[in-house]
């Protein structure tokens, strides 16, 4: 919904017009004007490689522009430095944070500060923080003594938004910043920014994610090939199809297709992880998957995925577990090993994991070719004719084979870290996060080129922290949450917000688990957490008395109603307790967020001739949503 009508908005605060900008002989802008007003948010968007950062390091006073002219309050501006910037009430909040790792939160929030000449007072520094956390509602979340290197990267997120404040900040602009948040997380720093707007600044919200841009911007400006070509237009005047035309110049179609029927699976598991163990991270993960199936590892930033995928290739030491190849149990303690095995694994980090610098495209497409052959030949001849057709499918630019990858944008560059590995002709494709920071248009394409490498009969796996994307391309879901296996579902049972539930570490739920285990001792009998979707269950969390009746419900099962032992009490939903077979009774209170989302529901089933104080029991599962309430 937009913030503004056209009659009350607000001038400029600043202004960027024909701005341009070459390194070498690579133009990265070419014309692209854009308008910040206070009380507004801002998409910027465009396809990787539109120069969306690029204006934003030169708005913000990281890059020089080559041409075209700023003015900030209707004046010119000048700006040749961050340190302008900053003077000038002008912060960037990237997704890559440009934190010091080893100082602590406070000297972090007042960075820009401490270059300053002069004496400082931390004990007014630290008011000054505390007073910003409280604006923001964050004033318990950040422990201003703590190192930034201990943060999450939630956390980081919110020292780089306090930092921002405490220039007093008049435009901020944030680039990328939900790159590495949970959607929990991310709807916390929607709240944050929203703040942020009423409170009159000017905000630009650079994403890749189309569906954010419609959550919290007000009008959007795209960029094409270095150009505006859409510029200040109102975001509820747009569908997703029209701000798609606009960033890639044509229509995709559906970003998700579904897949063609007829499509096959194998009976039996391709390959298996049976009990997967690598300290600190990984502590207990199994899954499966077919061949021709696409399975999806979901859960939050740092529930432990990408490290027990690193396990699994050898690349991190594993003190347990097993690993099987069509049945076979297989050892690998090195990716060469993995490779041999019929692995491929495409690492999260682009940069740090998967591309060598100095190598051309020809030789980073290469490289796991030299893990999967010993010797001098390598089989590279024998690959020749299959790179080709690769290159063609991919829309990979065959004249360019020679350069240097970092050439070449971040869709680009993934592209060809899939290709590399489709190469070999793996029998187990491993994606980590493979669409991070890639345009719409790019993922469409990664999402198609994933569903023929299934149809071709690979069992695919892919990490992933969005869950919209998960439940696009994948057919089961297994969530991991603090190093554990908590659920192995088909997606037809799932939703963004049944897997936000789901993904939940377990610090977080600890409270709820602590409730249903007082239940259960007090009252002998099971308390259990659920989640209730017609007459679908899927269970959260379940404490079983000994000597109390059992109901049906498992964590992290689904199950239908009329499958457990309280099918009236489910139908009835009644938070006084409902009678149901073999003289057992069950009451079911929901718990719902202060925003009104629902968390499930509380249930706890007792011996129908031994009825417990409800009243007592709705107040004590009252204080979860609640906290403030406890004693």
């Amino acid at each position: 919904m937009t913030h503004h009508d056209t009659e009350t908005r607000a001038a400029p605060l600043l202004s960027a017009r024909g701005v341009s900008k070459t390194f070498g002989s690579t133009k990265a802008l070419v014309d692209a004007s854009i308008d910040l007003r206070p009380g507004e948010v801002c998409g910027l968007l465009g396809a990787n490689g539109a120069g969306k950062s690029t204006l934003s390091r030169i708005i913000s006073g990281h890059i020089a522009p080559t041409g075209g002219e700023l003015t900030l309050g209707g004046k010119p501006f000048a700006i040749t430095s961050t340190r302008d910037a900053f003077n000038s009430g002008i912060a960037l909040v990237a997704q890559e944070t440009s934190l010091a790792p080893d100082m602590n939160v406070l000297e972090n929030i007042f960075l820009p500060d401490l270059a300053r000449p002069g004496r400082l007072s931390f004990g007014k520094l630290r008011a000054r923080a505390t007073e910003i956390l409280l604006s923001l509602g964050h004033d318990h979340a950040l422990p201003l003594h703590a190192e930034v290197r201990t943060l999450s990267a939630a956390q980081r997120q919110l020292v780089e938004i306090a930092k921002a404040l405490a220039l007093d900040a008049r435009l901020v602009i944030f680039d990328e910043p939900t790159a590495s948040l949970s959607p929990t997380e991310v709807d916390s720093l929607f709240d944050i920014m929203a703040k942020l707007r009423d409170d009159g600044r000017a905000l630009a919200f650079v994403s890749h994610r189309l569906e954010e841009v419609f959550a919290i911007t007000d009008r959007v400006t795209i960029l094409r090939e270095g150009t505006t070509v859409a510029e200040d237009v109102a975001t509820a005047d747009l569908t997703q199809n029209d701000i798609i035309r606009h960033m890639v110049g044509k229509d995709i179609g559906a970003i998700y297709d579904v897949r063609r029927d007829g499509y096959a699976m194998t009976d039996a598991p391709v390959f298996e992880v049976k009990h997967l163990k690598a300290e600190p991270w990984v502590r207990d993960i199994s899954f499966s998957v077919r061949g021709g199936e696409i399975l999806g590892l979901g859960g939050l930033v740092g529930a432990g995925r990408s490290e027990a995928a690193e396990a699994i290739f050898g690349l991190r030491a594993r003190q347990g577990g097993e690993i099987f190849v069509n049945g076979t149990q297989v050892h690998p303690r090195r990716p060469a090993e993995a490779v041999r095995h019929g692995l491929g694994f495409v690492a999260e980090d682009r940069r740090a994991q998967n591309i060598v610098p100095d190598l051309s495209v020809r030789e980073n497409l290469l490289l796991a070719q030299m893990g999967r052959h010993k010797g001098f030949g390598r089989g590279f001849s024998a690959v020749r004719e299959k790179m080709e057709t690769l290159i063609g499918q991919l829309g990979l630019p065959a004249d360019r084979l020679d350069q240097s990858l970092l050439n070449y944008s971040g869709g680009m560059q993934q592209k060809i870290i899939i290709a590399r590995w489709l190469l070999i002709e793996p029998r187990i494709l491993i994606l980590d996060e493979p669409t991070k920071g890639v345009d719409i248009g790019t993922r469409s394409s990664i999402y198609k080129l994933l569903q023929e490498v299934a149809d071709a009969g690979v069992a695919v796996v892919v990490i992933s922290s969005d869950f919209e994307e998960l439940l696009g391309i994948c057919e089961r879901i297994v969530v991991v949450s603090d190093g554990f296996t908590i659920a192995d579902l088909p997606k037809d049972k799932l939703s963004e917000e049944k897997l936000t539930l789901l993904a939940a570490p377990r610090t977080s739920t600890e409270r709820n688990t602590a409730v249903l285990r007082d239940l259960s001792d007090a009252h002998k009998g099971q308390a259990f957490w659920t989640l209730i979707d017609g007459d679908e269950l899927i269970c959260l969390a379940a404490v079983t008395h000994p000597d109390g009746p059992k109901t049906g419900l498992e964590p992290g099962q689904a199950v239908r109603a009329e499958d457990t032992a309280i099918p009236a009490a489910l139908a009835a939903r009644n938070d006084t307790f409902t009678p149901d077979a073999d003289g057992i009774a069950t009451a079911l209170i929901q718990l719902k967020d202060r925003r009104g989302h629902d968390l499930g529901w509380i249930g706890l089933t007792v011996q129908a001739d031994a009825l417990p104080d409800i009243d007592a029991i709705k107040t004590r599962v009252a204080r979860l949503t609640r906290p403030e309430q406890e004693s």
